[in-house]
């Protein structure tokens, strides 16, 4: 964490230098995970020239750089720099869920910046935010992403402890946020399939499930990349309770909210992450919901 903290306390413009430099690190030297990406542009744009897929495949890269010094940044960004960096543009949204007492889930994708999205949400939103987690392996990483995300309030909440959590917390007005597009990669957790980005995908069937166990509202928090360092989150109400436990909408609207932005911006989503692994085509069964939706 010393180096970490150590890095965090360079100005910004300094760190998008650095930013540079990791681009061409990344893309032209190490090639990192360039065929990865390059097969997911191509698979998820049939439409688009190769030209074109190697135009969004620059700038993604360069987002991704941008990415990880913006995060770096969290550990020592000022709450007001934050705040003016990162705007939601109808916040007024959630206060009629405040004046009932009303918690509600937050969903989102990996657009950027999600981890200043998440960051943010406790200096403009009327209700605190807690956040989905799932550790990672390596414990130096774990402790800087969480101490990024609840520098400003957040509270962390592990997956495996989310269903205590939110029967212990039941009372506590608050928004729970789940950046819910990863790949559901272990074998006990249900999946639903459906046609994304022109081609079938898992989902963790779990958002349908939370939903219908806590009879919170489902927003999605769509964010977008207005230029370097600045972004405009626009709410959006996905479902009311009641929710039905055998109904597959809310991942449904999830699912859509999340690819109309890609199509927007392609070049704002994580192309970088192995998002269609082929072992989960054979993982389906009659417990696993399938569905087909608009690409």
């Amino acid at each position: 964490m010393f180096f970490f903290r150590l890095f965090a306390g360079i100005p910004l413009t300094a760190l998008y230098m650095l930013s540079h430099v990791l681009f061409f690190l990344s893309y032209r030297i190490v090639r990192y995970r360039r065929a990865l990406v390059r097969k997911n542009l191509i698979r998820s744009f049939p439409e688009k020239t190769i030209q074109e897929i190697i135009s969004i495949e620059r700038e993604y890269y360069r987002n991704l750089c941008d990415y990880a010094v913006e995060t770096l940044k969290l550990l020592s960004i000022g709450r007001a720099d934050l705040a003016r960096r990162v705007v939601f543009i109808n916040a007024h949204l959630l206060e009629k869920y405040k004046s009932t007492n009303q918690s509600v889930l937050l969903l989102a994708s990996h657009q950027f910046n999600w981890e200043w999205l998440l960051a943010s949400g406790n200096l403009n939103l009327p209700i605190p935010i807690d956040f989905v987690y799932q550790p990672v392996n390596n414990l130096n990483v774990d402790r800087f992403l969480i101490a990024c995300r609840t520098r400003f309030g957040a509270h962390a909440i592990k997956r495996n402890e989310l269903a205590r959590e939110i029967v212990k917390r039941k009372d506590q007005l608050r928004g729970v946020a789940i950046v819910a597009d990863q790949y559901p990669g272990k074998k006990h957790d249900k999946k639903f399939f459906t046609t994304f980005l022109h081609q079938e995908t898992a989902f963790f069937y779990g958002t349908n499930q939370l939903a219908a166990l806590t009879q919170y509202p489902v927003l999605y928090a769509e964010i977008r990349k207005k230029k370097r360092g600045y972004y405009e989150v626009t709410l959006i109400e996905l479902a009311q309770p009641p929710h039905s436990r055998h109904s597959n909408d809310i991942i449904e609207q999830y699912v859509k909210a999340a690819e109309k932005i890609i199509h927007e911006y392609p070049a704002g989503w994580l192309w970088s992450h192995n998002r269609w692994k082929n072992r989960h085509l054979t993982q389906a069964s009659a417990q696993y919901h399938r569905v087909s939706t608009a690409s």
